[in-house]
């Protein structure tokens, strides 16, 4: 199946109505359900993606029924590819790809995406790793390589979508780190 076009996402306080506007999701638009689950904190995350009018319908139906329980949600027209395989943990890198480490920190699952997604269309870094909210209290993070400058960017650029919605920790950017560091993704 080829990759979505769009991506859209929806983070809720409650794991009941999660349940509920994932169905609602589902039957407004023709989209495919990227990631449903608990996550930490006891909220529920909903990504899909698809076409973008389809992914922006799908959003919208959640978005009507979820009522209060809506913490943040996000639309994203025309995703970078890179994020589907990061977000997957489908990453692999190669011991010449491990160069300069970028880190964005998030409080929430959505914030990360859409920071993710800012640095990857900001810069030529390899995004390697996203991870939503699980074992995390609900916090997000992303993880990146490239050039020194490369990676610089993609962080300045991934810092500026989350402090935008209020939601950075922190951003790192790590010039010449350990091999170590990257050991779990060779």
């Amino acid at each position: 199946m080829a990759l979505p076009k769009s991506i859209g996402a929806i983070e809720l306080s409650s794991i009941g109505v999660g349940y509920r506007v994932q169905d609602e999701m589902l039957k407004a638009a023709t989209v495919q359900l990227l990631l449903a689950r608990t996550i930490c904190s006891g909220k529920y995350f909903i990504i899909v993606g698809g076409l973008v009018s389809d992914v922006q319908s799908a959003v919208a139906a959640g978005l009507r029924i979820a009522d209060e329980a809506v913490i943040d949600h996000l639309v994203i027209p025309n995703v970078h590819d890179s994020v589907f395989a990061a977000l997957g943990q489908s990453v692999v890198l190669t011991a010449d790809q491990a160069e300069a480490l970028g880190i964005v920190e998030t409080f929430s699952g959505t914030s990360i995406i859409a920071a993710s997604d800012a640095a990857a269309k900001a810069a030529r870094v390899t995004l390697f790793r996203i991870h939503v909210a699980m074992a995390l209290g609900g916090k997000g993070f992303c993880l990146m390589t490239g050039t020194v400058a490369d990676v610089r960017a993609a962080v300045a650029a991934a810092a500026q979508e989350a402090r935008q919605r209020g939601l950075l920790v922190s951003e790192v950017v790590i010039p010449r780190p350990g091999k170590e560091l990257f050991s779990e993704y060779l």
